[in-house]
């Protein structure tokens, strides 16, 4: 179906709007509980910041990049920093390299283990929720340790980072790192034991390698489907050519697989981690600044969901002439339609959640009963909580 063929419901919020950092509306149509196609509307993925970025020197510009998303915000500020890095020729010192690294898996731990919960709200498994929300904790208190913030970080800036990381801190962290291995381990065993979670995801949002490659996939869903693609290994930004790390890659294209994927990818960044506390070298923070010239480059970084892109075009000013980013979800949010169709509508709400959107709250389905021809708009939410009724 197109948009020709069926009738189109309005989202009242939104695309641009203040409150919203990115938004998508599904349309879902279903004959009986199975779902025959879907049509999606996304919004977005910004609130004016790449105008005002343009009006903002580099140096700020860093606090506002941090709040296109709150989960991911350090993969923002780095891809930001590194972008602005290679369009001046900035050699940023070895030691903020690696304490970059230190802050970025330790924002891709955090992120994957509240997206673990969150999937297993969605299937309705809340004990795993409650285990894999109490095993972040560890981790947060790292990051609030290390940044002083739990959320916006304020550590990375141009040319390097604003705090060091001292020999009892680093012993802090190695004692996190042991809570959130032991705890990360658990909840693996536990997706591979437990029979609930593989009946309720295993051949569940079904995206093909093939199909993986024609939606261009990032991240997580795209290793999940077969495609062994990471850009810290393709791609090497921050010194992470200087650490030993595995790829994770599952082959079975579904729900289950983005689950291992993810969980996986936690034990390969603690791993990270602690080579990065070993092999910690002796230097500077922040680089010596050259004034900005007439020049352009990209920052690529491996967030949490995937592949994120900067641009940076600089001019004779302190002031960017052009900046553009491109989130993930932007490019996996397409890619669910043919997750969804096929499928039966139940498992609609962990097949959009099996992406980890970044989307806002005021997400809604439309739900199209081709018998009938009626038609409810839910909350996701409610969705989830199995309150709809036709």
């Amino acid at each position: 179906m197109d948009e020709t063929t069926c009738k189109i419901c309005s989202i009242p919020v939104g695309p641009y709007h203040p409150a919203l950092e990115e938004i998508a509306f599904y349309k879902v149509y279903v004959d009986g509980e199975r779902i025959v196609d879907a049509l999606i509307k996304p919004g977005f993925n910004h609130r004016g910041i790449e105008k005002l970025a343009m009006q903002r020197s580099y140096r700020r510009n860093v606090q506002l990049f941090e709040r296109v998303c709150g989960i991911c915000s350090d993969a923002h500020t780095t891809a930001y920093c590194v972008a602005v890095e290679n369009c001046l020729k900035i050699d940023v010192p070895k030691r903020a390299q690696y304490i970059r690294v230190i802050e970025h898996e330790a924002n891709r731990i955090h992120s994957h283990l509240l997206w673990f919960g969150v999937a297993m709200h969605a299937i309705g498994f809340d004990t795993l929720f409650m285990h894999s929300w109490a095993t972040r904790e560890a981790i947060m208190d790292v990051v609030e340790t290390l940044t002083g913030n739990r959320v916006n970080y304020s550590v990375n800036t141009i040319g390097g980072v604003r705090r060091d990381i001292t020999p009892e801190l680093a012993k802090y962290i190695e004692e996190k790192l042991r809570i959130v291995e032991k705890g990360t381990l658990y909840l693996l065993k536990a997706v591979k034991e437990d029979r609930t979670i593989k009946a309720r995801t295993s051949e569940v949002g079904v995206l093909t390698k093939e199909e993986a490659r024609k939606y261009c996939v990032v991240g997580p869903t795209a290793r999940a489907s077969g495609i062994d693609e990471d850009i810290r290994k393709d791609d090497p930004y921050i010194n992470f050519e200087d650490f030993e790390f595995e790829v994770c890659v599952e082959d079975t294209c579904d729900v289950y697989g983005r689950i291992l994927v993810r969980l996986r990818e936690t034990l390969e960044s603690i791993k990270i981690v602690r080579q990065a506390l070993k092999n910690m070298p002796e230097g500077k923070l922040i680089a010596d600044l050259p004034y900005p010239f007439p020049s352009e480059d990209v920052g690529r970084v491996e967030a949490p969901r995937g592949e994120l892109i900067y641009y940076v075009k600089s001019n004779y000013t302190n002031i960017p002439e052009r900046i553009k980013l491109r989130t993930p979800t932007f490019v996996n949010l397409p890619a669910t339609k043919p997750m969804l169709v096929g499928d039966k509508l139940a498992d609609a709400p962990q097949i959009i959640i099996s992406i980890d959107p970044c989307l806002t709250c005021n997400d809604r389905l439309v739900i199209v009963d081709l018998r009938s021809g009626r038609e409810k708009t839910v909350l996701l939410q409610d969705f989830i909580r199995r309150r709809v009724k036709m």
